[in-house]
């Protein structure tokens, strides 16, 4: 059986959108690290929007400003991928594939499999997942920015009751940005 993995940048006050955040090298490695034992990345489709093609072109051309930046492009490209959408006519990238059921049916059917963790971003589809109880493990990078506008982090989640989690790993970047590992406690 697969586990679903929920993985996300966030500010200090719980901003999760990805223009507030300051990722550097160290993160990006921590987040390819992670992205490689993921056997497929599910998204919405304004998340998959903002993924693709950005970091399919720098994998295939290897043109970002740096190494860390062209690694996490690399295995970004190469895991298969799920985007949720009702809208998404079609995709040109050879590894995903739209679906336009319901994303819970979808990773449940998913987590049943054999293979690799299932690996989701963004925020609504997360959301959706949490609230179904779907999500077995929690990777936050806390970036020591307060951004004081923007999305929050599970601002519409709601939950039957409070789901409590285990901090199982931390690991402070020199960026002073911090990364917590939580499972369901």
């Amino acid at each position: 059986m697969r586990k679903v993995i929920f993985a996300i940048n966030i500010t200090l006050d719980g901003n999760c959108d990805h223009t507030k955040g300051n990722p550097d090298g160290e993160v990006h490695d921590y987040f390819t690290e992670l992205l490689s034992g993921a056997g497929i990345l599910a998204y919405g489709r304004k998340t998959y929007e903002l993924m693709v093609p950005f970091w399919p072109d720098m994998a295939r051309d290897q043109s970002g400003p740096t190494k860390e930046l062209n690694d996490f492009a690399k295995v970004f490209d190469a895991i298969d991928k799920v985007v949720f959408s009702r809208t998404l006519a079609n995709v040109e990238d050879a590894h995903t594939r739209i679906v336009s059921t319901d994303p819970c049916d979808e990773i449940d059917r998913l987590k049943q499999e054999e293979g690799k963790p299932i690996s989701v971003g963004g925020v609504d589809i997360p959301s959706q997942l949490i609230e179904r109880g779907l999500v077995d493990e929690y990777h936050f990078v806390v970036h020591p920015i307060i951004a004081g506008e923007g999305r929050r982090l599970m601002g519409g989640i709601n939950l039957m009751e409070s789901l409590h989690l285990k901090l199982v790993e931390t690991k402070l970047f020199k960026s002073g940005s911090v990364a917590l590992k939580y499972v369901k406690g």
